[in-house]
């Protein structure tokens, strides 16, 4: 699974306008922690065989994002985009790739633990409770073998290991591999892949049955500017007595 971002050298605060994020003219980029789920699935498909398929849901510019993941060597993907899935939710939105998901036969669903562009992460975990299988997040490790996965993930203070039945839900953080380059073998093969798009007639999609976001944007405005900062001068002792001054009359945070 993969997601279709903005450049993260993007100067998103110069894009605030009316409310909201303009993005005409930004350059679009596959999400990098996704880059890394596709990467560990190119692996992990060298050493033990089987195929790659990559999945993405957006507008018709996400179509870019699959033939930069097929360029390095992944198998098929399916484009899934609907007019009516515009400003869906995270839950809604994993809904629908977990119809799109039942149509693929798979032993492991990758995906990056976030998308760089709302960071909220809950994508991938929405989506294995909709598919009913384990979830392993921030994956830096992971080997194979017996239907189980040996999986080694980041958490606050260290790192834990886990094993996990398949078929299962994993969730690449960074450190888990280097991206590799595409050849030019590759880049030339996307000219002969079919991409299908799946829209919500073909998935069998209810719309009315789609939750509604859990959040609603309201609007999106730069901070404040700050004020220029303020030079005390003195010695030490001065420069204290006047700083703790300014902290109580002034700042009012004493």
């Amino acid at each position: 699974m993969i997601k279709q971002v903005p450049d993260t050298a993007t100067r998103i605060q110069d894009r605030v306008k009316d409310g909201a994020v303009d993005t005409d003219g930004v350059t679009w980029i596959v999400s990098p922690y996704d880059e890394y789920a596709v990467e560990e699935a190119l692996r992990i498909k060298e050493r033990h065989g089987g195929t790659v398929t990559l999945v993405t849901l957006g507008p018709e510019r996400a179509l870019a994002a699959l033939k930069d993941m097929l360029a390095l060597g992944a198998d098929e993907a399916v484009h899934i985009w609907d007019p009516a899935f515009e400003g869906l939710g995270p839950h809604a939105t994993a809904l629908v790739l977990a119809a799109a998901a039942r149509r693929i036969p798979h032993d492991m669903i990758w995906a990056g633990w976030k998308a760089v562009d709302h960071d909220a992460g809950l994508v991938p975990i929405y989506l294995a409770h909709a598919l009913d299988l384990p979830h392993a997040s921030f994956v830096v490790g992971a080997t194979f073998a017996d239907g189980r996965a040996d999986v080694t993930r980041e958490i606050e203070g260290g790192r834990e290991r886990l094993d996990v039945p398949l078929p299962a839900v994993f969730t690449a953080q960074k450190g888990l591999n280097d991206v590799r380059y595409a050849s030019l073998k590759g880049i030339m093969a996307v000219k002969r892949k079919e991409i299908p798009t799946w829209d919500a007639a073909e998935l069998a999609i209810d719309l009315s049955a789609l939750p509604a976001r859990g959040v609603e944007w309201v609007a999106i405005e730069p901070p404040p500017e700050r004020s220029a900062g303020r030079r005390i001068e003195g010695s030490p002792v001065e420069a204290a007595e006047t700083l703790v001054r300014l902290l109580r009359d002034e700042a009012k945070v004493l």
